[in-house]
């Protein structure tokens, strides 16, 4: 039933076209198809992870999407990583091998000297290589011809020798801007005992309640996300963020009681080892000085690109210590990264989501909305606004269905390939609008779209018309002074901006908060000049 005015979007499934009922058969030759591992099957069978009634339900409402009645076979050999230029050009000898032959290799492989290149067998075998072209994981696991500035990869693509290809690389290396929205500006540090200043090296501290660590355990991922927004981390730039002395950070949180939750990042927080993670978390539970911690979060992208590490008896150790803060009193959020529906609908990260859920893990999602990935345009060029929300109302209502919270959309931020990811806000908040109007309030984002700069995270709330003429209405998630969040401010209207940040205020010179914004950054400059020095 579509509601009134046209504003709701219906489920596209194709009723009939597919058998509802799975029975035990049906799912172990799923298990069978999708090579699990004789330890994962038995944790699976013993610990009910693949129950017909859910199978059920995703695959009947959500078939188009879904790879669990597909038998095609797999291409890549399970567990199997691919790495650098020669992992990329061992998958395209595999695809070729099996019809599949990409083209313009060299502008792939500019983008993969200048970022870096991992895929995991599981997220390309989730790729849909019938039909790889319009795949949203080919888009987000591979690089794709027109990402990189077109200038720059025609003298990759002509150059004669090795030298020169490396000098284009890092030159163009430089231009990346790993760190946008003055990242390094939200180094914390504090007074130690010896009455020096003290700078966490690996932390990022720039909303009270949350302190981000990028953990010396955590600078690699599963596999690298074509938009990445942390290359600096994954690639080993000089200037990255890496979090070594872990009583440092305690330390430093027994000084500033407003911190309520850790976020562990990288890279990829999924990386940490047990041992190390208990390093963590065992001073927070014991010591009374820190029992204003309330919330451990873990930003991980394992459940689209390696579920299958949580099917082992190894991250038993791991969940041993997510029952440990689950019995104190601790919240533990999984924050995964989902933009795509094909991206749970696989019985791997099926299985692993209700394995984590199992030990008291409150699994959440943090979700891109990338042009090309999760967004999508006509033949025209122009976003496809019905398309697109009809990917990510079916995305929010899977959540909901495997249980997992729907945390916040982002649009893509100014670094890396950006112009290839982004769109006009406009059309964004047309996108969003039509999401945000299909959905049960239970299952919405529970913020508007926002995007990550200087000052903040920037939300666009709609558009409103003032004194005759349309406008954006934007307001603060999160920011340098939490006190701006109060306030609803305007932008003017504008179909082409794709940065939030670049729509001009509606109705005075600068923004409300332009001002102290700019003192806060020189002061904080000021400290990092210092400290430098």
């Amino acid at each position: 039933m579509v509601s009134p005015g046209n504003l709701s979007i219906v489920s596209q499934a194709t009723s009939g076209s597919v058998n509802p009922s799975f029975n035990g058969d049906d799912i172990n030759a799923l298990i069978e198809r999708y090579h699990f591992s004789e330890e994962a099957r038995n944790i699976v069978k013993l610990e009910r992870l693949l129950p017909a009634g859910v199978l059920n339900r995703l695959e009947v409402n959500y078939p188009q999407h879904s790879g669990l009645r597909e038998t095609r076979p797999f291409l890549f050999k399970a567990g199997s990583n691919y790495a650098g230029l020669d992992g990329f050009r061992k998958v395209c000898q595999i695809l070729e091998e099996n019809g599949v032959k990409l083209d313009k290799i060299k502008e792939r492989e500019f983008y993969i000297e200048v970022y870096r290149f991992l895929a995991t067998s599981h997220s390309l075998n989730i790729i849909n290589w019938d039909n790889y072209k319009t795949d949203s994981l080919y888009q987000l696991v591979l690089p794709q011809p027109g990402m990189i500035d077109p200038e720059a990869t025609r003298a990759y693509v002509e150059a004669e020798t090795a030298e020169e290809r490396a000098r284009i690389v890092v030159d163009y290396s430089e231009k990346t801007n790993p760190h946008d929205g003055n990242q390094q500006l939200n180094k914390p540090w504090f007074d130690n005992d010896r009455g020096e200043v003290e700078f966490l090296e690996g932390s990022q501290h720039k909303y009270p309640q949350c302190q981000l660590v990028f953990d010396t355990t955590t600078q690699n991922c599963f596999s690298f996300c074509t938009y990445c927004f942390r290359h600096a981390q994954v690639r080993g730039d000089e200037d990255m963020f890496l979090q070594k002395d872990i009583a440092q950070l305690h330390n430093y949180l027994k000084l500033h009681k407003g911190v309520t939750d850790i976020l562990i990042t990288g890279g990829d927080g999924g990386f940490m080892p047990a041992s190390r993670f208990a390093q963590y978390i065992t001073p927070i539970i014991e010591d009374p000085e820190l029992s204003h911690i309330r919330t451990i979060r873990l930003g991980s992208r394992a459940l689209t690109f390696q579920p299958e590490m949580i099917l082992t008896k190894k991250f038993e150790k791991m969940f041993e210590l997510y029952d440990l803060l689950y019995e104190n009193g601790i919240q533990m959020a999984w924050m995964a990264h989902f933009s795509t529906p094909r991206e749970l609908l696989n019985p791997r990260t099926i299985a692993a989501i209700r394995r984590l859920k199992a030990h008291g893990v409150m699994v959440r999602s943090q979700s891109p909305i990338m042009n090309h990935i999760s967004l999508f345009t006509d033949k025209n060029g122009k976003v496809d606004v019905n398309k697109s929300a009809q990917n990510w109302i079916d995305l929010a209502n899977i959540l909901a269905m495997l249980g997992i919270g729907f945390h916040s959309m982002y649009a893509a931020r100014p670094t890396g390939e950006h112009l290839y990811f982004a769109a006009p806000m406009a059309d964004i908040e047309r996108v969003f609008s039509k999401i945000y109007n299909s959905l049960a309030s239970i299952n919405r984002p529970s913020r508007h779209i926002s995007m990550t700069i200087s000052a903040g995270k920037l939300a666009i709330l709609g558009t409103s018309v003032i004194g005759g003429e349309k406008c954006f209405a934007l307001q603060f998630t999160e920011a340098r002074n939490m006190e701006w969040m109060n306030r609803v401010f305007h932008a003017k209207y504008d179909e082409e901006k794709n940065k939030i940040d670049l729509l001009l205020p509606f109705d005075t010179e600068n923004y409300f908060f332009e001002d102290e914004l700019k003192e806060i950054e020189e002061n904080l400059s000021e400290a990092l000049r210092k400290r430098l020095a």
